[in-house]
């Protein structure tokens, strides 16, 4: 991740400083929220509620994770991870955010029960960022550090968003290992565990994904064996390794092509 411009960090310099309590060793702690990149390229920060205690997590709900902040430079809504805070004493905080700014949780439609970020068009929102067309420079992606298993699915929620990929939500079929994530047209796996991903993962993969007529995608933290990277080849999976910036780094040709063109839409037969 190259220099902050101007504009990024006075984005950071303005975010907001709160202190927190936490509710089980009451230590005192003082948070400033994260900033993350609209697709217009200002900096966005959830708006915390000063006046609202934070709260102990005890299990994780997928709906919960994510908070939907509307930009204030261009008006777009967008899904962002929910603020938390790591206590010494172990206790997971979940930080309260505004419900004038942002809703809590993603918004199902009644008609297609699609998960979607509360958009619309007199919000200004113009979807997905697309994929670099020709003469048109693409966003710079914006990775966060991965400390937790939930910090790499985060990772590779938000680098799906920058390639273009609408509707982002936890895949309906549990995968064998590591978290499923669901886009249109895409099914990705998530492994954040330190055992590298093998053939049978990959084929498992694939497999779920010929049957929702998907194009799939595999994001590991420790790498690949041969022949899982082989088999990836054969079955046309891109695969990406997570470093510890939140980075994915292509590990095949096919990861290259996609990082260089982003979504093109649903799965188109072969």
């Amino acid at each position: 991740m190259g220099p902050l411009s101007r504009r990024d960090a006075l984005g950071w310099a303005m975010s907001e400083c709160v202190p927190v309590r936490c509710p089980a060793c009451r230590r005192e702690h003082v948070y400033i929220a994260p900033s993350y990149p609209c697709a217009c390229g200002a900096p966005v920060a959830p708006p915390l509620d000063r006046g609202a205690p934070a709260t102990a997590v005890t299990h994780r709900i997928w709906d919960q994770d994510w908070v939907t902040v509307r930009c204030r430079s261009c008006g777009r809504r967008d899904e962002w991870p929910q603020p938390e805070l790591g206590c010494d004493c172990g206790t997971l905080l979940r930080i309260p955010v505004l419900a004038a700014d942002c809703g809590t949780g993603p918004h199902t439609s009644p008609t297609d029960g699609e998960t979607e970020p509360h958009t619309s068009p007199a919000d200004g929102d113009t979807g997905p960022e697309p994929a670099a067309a020709p003469g048109r420079r693409r966003a710079v992606f914006h990775p966060i550090t991965i400390r937790t298993a939930r910090d790499a699915v985060t990772a590779a929620a938000l680098y799906l968003r920058w390639l273009g990929y609408a509707g982002i939500r936890r895949a309906d079929q549990r995968p064998p290992s590591g978290i499923g994530l669901a886009a249109r047209g895409i099914l990705a796996q998530v492994d954040p565990t330190i055992r590298p991903a093998s053939l049978r993962d990959v084929e498992c993969l694939w497999l779920t994904a010929m049957t929702e007529s998907s194009d799939c995608v595999y994001f590991s933290l420790a790498g690949y064996t041969a022949d899982a990277r082989a088999r990836a080849d054969l079955l046309r999976i891109p695969l990406f390794v997570l470093d510890l910036t939140g980075t994915p780094q292509p590990v095949n040709t096919l990861a290259d092509d996609l990082n260089a063109t982003g979504a093109r839409g649903p799965r188109q037969d072969r």
